[in-house]
C-alpha cells in the first residue's frame, strides 16, 4: 500500500530521560521543502515527576512482572493526561501524531530486549490521538543497541553542526564520517552528577556550583576513566544497569568529600567527551544541547579540552531543553511517512529501519 506523504506535521514529542528530571512535551511543526526538513518549536513544556513518581520509576526494576505490566498502562495514561493538559493549556488545535520515548527501565541489547515504561495503547486511549511509540525494540531485535536514536535528527534537523553532543542523563554525541552518521554514548552524565547532588539534598547541582568548589581526585579521576577504557572496545549504549553495576558504588565512597567527587564527575565527563572527537585540521562546530548544558561549570570544563579549532555553540534554551523531545517527534513523522528513523550505522544492527508502533 503506497503510504501518502503530507509534507507539513505537527506533532507533539513526548520524552522521560534517565536523569528522572520530569516529562518533557514539545509541540513542533516539520515542513519537508526541496527535499530538506525544517522545524519550530512553537510550544514546549517541562511537568517534574512527584517524589511519588520519581519512587515508582526508581523501584520498577524491582516490581513483579503483573505489577510492570499495570504500572506500564498506569504510566501510559498518565502520559497521556500530561498531554491533554499541555494542549488545554497551550491552546493546541490542530495534532497529527503523538510521538512517545516513554521511560526506559530496562536496556539489554546483548540479551535481545530493551523496555520504555509508556503503554502506547494507554496513552491513544487517554488522549484519542494517533499515537506512536516503542522506538527501540526493533532495532534490538535486528542486532542493534537500540540506541541512540537522536541522531537522524541531527543528520535532519541539525546538519550545520559537524558534531551533535547531548549532555543528558547519559552524555552522546553524533558526526559525520566519510559520509554516514556515527553515534555512541559516550559517559554517564547527569545520572551522576543529579545522584550526587541528591546526597546535599538537591534535585541537580545548580551552575555546576558545588563541583566548582570542589578539587579533582586523581585516584577517582582515573578509577571512573578505566571503566570508559573497558567499554569504548564495544562502545556499547550506556543505561541504568551498568550505571548501578560499575558506576554507583564509585560515587557512594565517603571519603572523598561531595564537591570533590562532583568536581571529578565533572573532569571525568569533560575528558571522555574531548577524547571521543577525532581529530581535524578543519574548524569544528559542536553543538551542545541537553540539561548539562545549562551547568555553566560543566560547559567550561568541556570547552577548555576542547581542540583550538572546535567551537562549541549553546543554542536557546528551548533547543537545549526540548530537543529530545523534538527528535522524537520527527522519529515519528518518519514513522507514519514509513520512512528510515534508525540507522545501522550508528546502532550496529543488521539493517536500518523504520521503528515505532502507530495506534490510530
Amino acid at each position: 500500500m503506497k503510504v501518502r506523504k503530507v509534507r507539513k506535521y505537527k506533532v507533539i514529542g513526548i520524552m522521560s530521560g534517565t536523569s528522572l528530571d520530569g516529562v518533557d512535551i514539545a509541540y513542533c511543526k516539520f515542513t519537508l521543502r526541496n527535499k530538506k526538513w525544517d522545524f519550530s518549536i512553537q510550544a514546549a513544556q517541562t511537568f517534574s515527576y512527584s517524589t511519588e513518581w520519581k519512587n515508582r520509576l526508581l523501584s520498577t526494576p524491582l516490581l513483579s512482572s503483573e505489577e510492570l505490566l499495570q504500572l506500564h498502562s498506569t504510566y501510559g495514561k498518565f502520559l497521556g493526561q500530561l498531554c491533554n493538559q499541555f494542549i488545554g493549556q497551550n491552546k493546541i488545535k490542530t495534532v497529527d501524531l503523538v510521538a512517545s520515548h516513554g521511560h526506559t527501565i530496562f536496556h539489554q541489547p546483548k540479551n535481545k530486549f530493551t523496555f520504555q515504561l509508556g503503554n502506547g495503547n494507554a496513552l491513544y486511549a487517554a488522549t484519542g490521538l494517533p499515537i506512536v511509540y516503542d522506538f527501540r525494540g526493533l532495532d534490538v531485535a535486528l542486532g542493534g543497541e537500540g540506541a541512540p536514536l537522536v541522531p537522524i535528527g541531527d543528520q535532519f534537523l541539525f546538519s550545520d553542526f559537524d558534531v551533535c553532543l547531548n549532555l543528558g542523563g547519559i552524555a552522546n554525541l553524533s558526526m559525520e564520517v566519510k559520509g554516514k552518521r556515527k553515534a555512541f554514548d559516550v559517559c554517564f552524565c547527569n545520572m551522576a552528577l543529579n545522584y550526587l547532588s541528591a546526597k546535599a539534598g538537591k534535585e541537580f547541582d545548580k551552575n555546576g556550583a558545588m563541583a566548582r568548589q570542589g578539587s579533582v581526585n586523581p585516584v577517582f579521576l582515573n578509577s571512573l576513566g578505566k571503566i570508559y577504557q573497558a567499554a569504548k572496545k564495544k562502545r556499547p549504549s550506556l543505561g541504568r544497569e551498568g550505571f548501578e553495576k560499575e558506576f554507583q558504588h564509585l560515587l557512594d565512597d565517603e571519603s572523598i568529600p561531595l564537591n570533590d567527587r562532583l568536581r571529578t564527575v565533572c573532569e571525568s565527563i569533560a575528558d571522555e567527551i574531548a577524547r571521543s572527537i577525532p581529530a581535524t585540521q578543519e574548524k569544528v562546530k559542536l553543538l551542545a544541547t541537553g540539561g548539562g548544558a545549562l551547568n555553566l561549570f560543566l560547559v567550561e570544563r568541556i570547552a577548555s579540552k576542547l581542540s583550538s579549532n572546535t567551537k562549541m555553540m549553546i543554542p536557546s534554551k528551548t533547543i537545549i531543553n526540548f530537543k529530545e523531545a523534538l527528535v522524537f517527534a520527527f522519529l515519528g513523522v518518519l514513522c507514519k511517512r514509513n520512512e528510515t528513523n534508525v540507522l545501522k550505522s550508528v546502532t550496529g544492527a543488521s539493517r536500518n529501519s523504520c521503528s515505532g508502533i502507530l495506534i490510530g
